[in-house]
């Protein structure tokens, strides 16, 4: 008879056992959990946000963009963001004080601008050059072939306005071939040139061989021989601005875009380096 609480007893204590054990798999199961998941979160605050606001040249606008994913990918937690526009517009920006903490012009006369004005820290770098090419329609239905094939009637032409670079180019180039254009329109920058072409409303236009690359299939581009003349070739410059909010952060923008994986990029793009 004493045997059997015994027994009971026994029992009882090894269902409980049991269910400690369980409780406490269970309880260890949840911590481990929950370590994992804050080790997440201090791996992630370790990456504080950071934002790097460059202010670029228009025809750089797909070479930068592509870059800028490699550039994220290697700095977590970073965004880069762009103002692309007219070489002349971005350094007046920038001499008025407009949150930049890069500028990469198309050309060293507007870098000056910012140079002039303190604006930049040291001396620019120039890393890369662009030539121009006509952008004509696909097939070329005009047969254009010359800058002088610009200049006939009927055809219709757009450049850049004189005071940006790839205007200043074009310029130099109807100076080197004795032509001169009369073109429905002066744009602010490369890329509203080769809208003008893409959408029809202009026959030709001058623009960079890398616009040109960019926009395959929705125009052709056309070589001409003043394309290498003095004044036409435009040399790229980039900088760190003065004041940057994240001067060490720009730099690095700098060293990557003029660097092997830069260069990679800008020669694909069309664009021969230094």
């Amino acid at each position: 008879m004493s045997t059997q609480p015994s027994a009971r007893t026994a029992r009882r204590g090894a269902v409980l056992v049991a269910a400690l054990v369980a409780l406490l798999g269970l309880t260890l199961a949840a911590c481990g959990g929950s370590d994992s998941g804050s080790g997440g979160q201090s791996s992630s605050a370790q990456a504080p946000p950071r934002t790097l606001t460059v202010s670029a040249a228009a025809s750089l606008t797909e070479v930068y963009q592509s870059l800028a994913q490699q550039f994220q990918a290697a700095n977590p937690g970073v965004t880069v963001k762009f103002n692309f526009g007219g070489s002349d517009q971005l350094a007046q920006q920038v001499v008025q004080g407009a949150p930049a903490d890069v500028l990469a012009t198309a050309s060293p006369t507007t870098m000056q601008t910012a140079v002039a004005a303190g604006k930049i820290q040291g001396d620019p770098l120039i890393y890369a050059t662009n030539k121009l090419q006509i952008a004509v329609a696909p097939n070329n239905p005009k047969q254009i072939a010359s800058l002088a094939d610009l200049a006939k009637p009927g055809v219709t032409s757009v450049v850049c306005a004189p005071a940006v670079p790839c205007g200043a180019a074009a310029t130099a180039a109807e100076k080197a071939a004795n032509v001169t254009l009369k073109p429905v329109s002066e744009e602010q920058d490369v890329k509203g040139v080769l809208t003008r072409v893409e959408t029809g409303n202009a026959d030709g236009g001058l623009v960079y061989l890398t616009d040109v690359k960019s926009a395959a299939g929705k125009v052709a581009g056309v070589d001409f021989p003043q394309s290498s003349a003095k004044g036409v070739t435009q040399s790229y410059p980039i900088g760190v601005v003065t004041g940057s909010a994240d001067p060490q952060l720009a730099q690095s923008w700098v060293s990557f875009v003029t660097g092997p994986q830069g260069k990679a990029a800008l020669t694909q793009a069309g664009f021969a380096t230094k």
